[in-house]
């Protein structure tokens, strides 16, 4: 499983004191003032404060002291360990750990393995089926038997899969 997760991708820096832009990566922007410690290129900074602006987040690290030290950072990714992460509610996942799963019916069929998730209102997911086809079905509650990310196994209920599925040639 992965072990950090991007949140966010800086932008340029915001005023003189080291304040960062960031574009939010995660369908929750308030997180970045719930955090208290990221990782950017693999080093660790201390949040001191994080405004919500627009559509961007104004983020102020303490170890970012001035406007030349900021810039450096630009284009960066801003990452949280997956412990520091929020536990997820009932039938939330994450995509990384969904990606490269191996599908498979609740009859032991076998599918193949994700390729992608588009995000929605109903996430969409796309399959690499063994044949080389591609399947791609909404991720509704009713079509889930199991998924674990351990084993990065998702099983599916056949009946439903068969309603809603859409295979490509």
């Amino acid at each position: 499983m992965q072990e950090y997760f991007r949140i966010g991708l800086i932008g340029k820096p915001h005023g003189i004191k080291g304040e960062v832009k960031v574009f939010s990566l995660t369908d929750d922007t308030n997180k970045f003032k719930r955090i208290k410690k990221v990782v950017i290129d693999g080093k660790a900074y201390t949040v001191s404060s994080a405004k919500i602006a627009a559509d961007t987040v104004i983020l102020a690290l303490h170890e970012v002291t001035d406007r030349n030290f900021a810039e450096t950072l630009r284009g960066k990714y801003v990452e949280i360990s997956r412990s520091d992460e929020e536990p997820l509610g009932e039938f939330s996942f994450y995509v990384s750990d969904i990606l490269g799963s191996r599908v498979l019916t609740d009859d032991g069929a076998k599918l193949g393995e994700v390729l992608s998730v588009t995000p929605a209102k109903t996430d969409v997911f796309t399959v690499l089926c063994d044949n080389g086809k591609k399947l791609s079905f909404p991720f509704l509650k009713d079509l889930l038997s199991s998924f674990d990310a351990e084993s990065k196994t998702l099983v599916l209920h056949k009946k439903r899969l068969s309603e809603v599925a859409l295979y490509e040639d």
